[in-house]
Order: C-alpha cells, then sequence, then structure tokens
C-alpha cells in the first residue's frame, strides 16, 4: 500500500489523515471495520490532531483485508497503490471501491 487517506473525524487510529491501525479491515459493503471511536468523540481528535508532530505519523498500513467485490481486491487483500476512507452519515467506507 502505497497511500492511504482517512478522513474519519472520529476514529482512534486516525491521525491527521494517516492510520495507525496496523491492519485495515473492509466488510463486504466496504465499511471499515478497524475504526474504534474515540471516548472524546470529534472534538478529542480535533485536539489530537493539534498537539501531533508531523514527523511521528505512520505511513498505511501494509495489508488492507478486504471482503468487497472490487477490481483490487485479491485473494481478499487490496491492491490499489492508493485508497481514501470517508465519513458517511452511518460509517465509515472505502471511497476507492471500483466494481468488476
Amino acid at each position: 500500500m502505497l497511500q492511504l487517506k482517512c478522513t474519519c473525524n472520529n476514529c482512534q487510529h486516525n491521525l491527521k489523515g494517516h492510520c495507525d491501525a496496523g491492519l485495515i479491515s473492509v466488510s463486504e459493503k466496504t465499511n471499515c471495520q478497524s475504526r474504534i471511536k474515540r471516548p472524546g468523540g470529534a472534538l478529542e481528535q480535533t485536539f489530537k490532531e493539534m498537539e501531533a508532530s508531523e514527523e511521528f505519523l505512520q505511513d498505511a498500513p501494509s495489508v488492507v483485508q478486504c471482503d468487497a467485490l472490487c477490481v483490487y481486491n485479491e485473494d481478499n487483500r487490496c491492491h490499489a497503490t492508493a485508497i481514501k476512507i470517508t465519513d458517511t452519515i452511518f460509517s465509515v467506507k472505502c471511497a476507492t471501491r471500483v466494481k468488476p
């Protein structure tokens, strides 16, 4: 995985668009199952991002496990060179999915 951009505004793993989950799991319906809500919600996320130093931010996880029907899914692993995870009204989803 070369690049992962996460715009979720309430996730324990997200810091300034970087994900430190280590392993991301995407469901059949493209939901990010690795998301863990922060105890303080979006407000805590804002404070954490203000405190974060750029040089300590981790790169994208090397493994994205995916169960979705997608052209990038090979043997339940995502092989896209870049992935974007976004907030929707009810969940957090992979916005990179391309149906075959």
